[in-house]
């Protein structure tokens, strides 16, 4: 079995871009279950704190936690990649 060097096969673009979709597809989920179920899920309840800007059930207040939940995937990439690299160094 070949060895992979674990330095060089956690990449910033692909990482960004994985986190990035899942946070959005997991916004845009948990904004439709709020809109199916507004009382029994108040799903906006959670959104709200972490995402500056967001608003319910505003197209203004969508797009702002659409785009900053895409954000803080790369956010997560470009700070986990190199303490990662960094960290695998040591072993």
């Amino acid at each position: 079995m070949e060895h992979v060097n674990s330095t060089t096969s956690l990449r910033i673009a692909a990482l960004g871009n994985s986190l990035s979709l899942l946070l959005a597809i997991t916004y845009l989920l948990c904004v439709g279950f709020g809109m199916l179920a507004p009382e029994a899920l108040r799903m906006y309840e959670a959104w709200a704190p972490l995402l500056p800007g967001f608003e319910w059930l505003t197209w203004s207040g969508f797009f702002i936690g659409l785009v900053e939940a895409y954000l803080y995937g790369w956010y997560l990439a470009v700070v986990f990649v190199p303490l990662y690299r960094w960290f695998s160094k040591s072993e």
